[in-house]
């Protein structure tokens, strides 16, 4: 089987990169002509741990190559589709790039080999009926007979994307059509036995145990697929929510959200994983995938009540988080903070829509000058909010530099094995609120520096 993907963003590459090295074909196509160069150069257009190892391994095999050019879908058995959804201001999900797409993949579709089209990008219910649409009308060709559109959500946590894609806890496959699910279940069948991973575990950068438990296969209709990823997220939002809400209820009377937490995750029904404290969720999905499916719940009346009340209670987390500044230092104007992590979680570099760039602009709003240091994202933060006036720091330890302020909002490791004390001393006001808990251990007392946590 022959494989294209369309798109080369965090699923375009790590999907198109993945499929490769379990031995088909793949070509990735992309408008971006330097990212595609640095798919071919054997570069990875972006940070995830272990991809570019993977890229490069599979491109130097001949078995990944990238192009602007749609030629390579009419060799392809199966197509994916992993373009963004961006939220439009409504809250719905733009789907402009996905019928782009879908007519460009159209116009390429070969007439005399049936092929299989897969929604990778999270899309709104009915998304499959729209492209099997899109491509009837671009070329020509019969849906059900020629070609047939599937819907196969990803569920890739970035950072950890390659364990997702190469030991995922379920594979999910929205269809009607008998001949779609049966390419489906061929293309997946060497993730399923894992026949070639003696081979390529080497290149994996997680632990892996052929032991393991398999991957669960789910096939369902289309509609129900597509719900299956937003109500996902939508789900663990509202569980971020309500421990952060824990958190501050803690704080009130003087209980340990670190303990509840971990007494709430020994219920096996509970689980401890999404019971972790923060700042607030964020990043690429959460906020998108919430919003959508709230919008379309309010449209066709059958609002999501709780799904509402986590995106208020997100809010409120991260007004909270600089409330707790302010109470500290009174008034924030003329007040300099330095910002720790961009991203919206450790070991990438996406800083679209992260708590960092909220939190970032009503410190600003309030008079404060920020500071701001990242392993990986200050790059795109810095692009994608240029309105923002942040001092980028090249090393960590500078946004200590004559601070009244510092706030981890990102528990990046090499940020627990900073010099504290040592920050703490070129500090104006020597105050560290760790959102994440994670410096929780070292003694700051002692250095004196005073430090705060969440629900602690």
């Amino acid at each position: 089987m022959k494989a294209a993907c369309i798109g080369s963003g965090y699923v375009g590459s790590v999907t198109g990169a993945a499929l490769a090295a379990l031995g088909y074909p793949t070509t990735i196509i992309d408008i971006d002509p330097k990212r595609v160069a640095m798919i071919n150069e054997g570069k990875s257009p972006l940070y995830e741990p272990g991809l570019e190892r993977l890229i490069r391994e599979c491109t130097g095999q001949g078995m990944l190559s990238a192009s602007t050019s749609y030629d390579a879908v009419a060799e392809a058995d199966v197509v994916f589709i992993a373009v963004g959804t961006p939220s439009l201001p409504d809250g719905t999900a733009d789907l402009s790039y996905v019928r782009i797409a879908s007519g460009q993949l159209g116009r390429h579709l070969n007439p005399d080999r049936f092929t299989v089209i897969v929604m990778k990008s999270t899309v709104p219910v009915g998304t499959a009926d729209l492209v099997a649409s899109v491509l009837e009308q671009a070329s020509g060709l019969r849906a059900r007979e020629q070609f047939a559109v599937v819907s196969n959500p990803e569920f890739l946590r970035e950072g950890y994307a390659l364990e997702d894609v190469f030991l995922p806890d379920r594979i999910v496959i929205g269809s009607d059509q008998p001949e779609a699910f049966e390419k489906m279940r061929e293309l997946y069948a060497s993730l399923l036995n894992r026949s070639s991973y003696d081979r390529l575990s080497a290149l994996f950068p997680f632990p892996y145990s052929p032991g393991s438990a398999p991957a669960v296969y789910f096939e369902t209709d289309p509609k129900s697929a597509e719900l299956i990823k937003y109500v996902s997220n939508a789900f663990l939002s509202v569980k971020i929510s309500y421990i952060n809400e824990v958190a501050r209820l803690c704080e009130t009377l003087g209980a340990n959200v670190l303990d509840v937490a971990k007494g709430m995750g020994l219920d096996s029904r509970i689980g401890g994983k999404f019971l972790e404290v923060s700042s607030g969720w964020s990043g690429s999905c959460f906020p998108k995938d919430t919003s959508e499916l709230l919008s379309v719940s309010q449209k066709y009346g059958s609002e999501l009540t709780l799904v509402k009340a986590a995106v208020h209670s997100n809010e409120a987390m991260l007004n909270y988080c600089v409330q707790k500044v302010q109470s500290r230092l009174k008034t924030l104007n003329g007040k300099s903070v330095g910002i720790l992590g961009l991203t919206f979680k450790p070991n990438t570099d996406d800083t679209r829509h992260t708590q960092a760039s909220t939190i970032i602009r009503k410190l600003t709003n309030l008079g404060a000058s920020v500071s701001a240091h990242d392993p990986k994202g200050m790059e795109m933060f810095a692009r994608l909010n240029p309105e923002l006036p942040v001092k980028y720091c090249s090393n960590p330890e500078d946004v200590a530099t004559r601070a009244d302020a510092v706030i981890l909002l990102t528990h990046w490791s090499e940020y627990g094995e900073l010099d504290w004390r040592q920050m703490g001393e070129t500090m104006r006001h020597p105050y560290v609120l760790d959102t994440r808990n994670f410096l929780l251990r070292l003694p700051f007392g002692q250095w004196g520096v005073c430090y705060e946590g969440i629900g602690i």
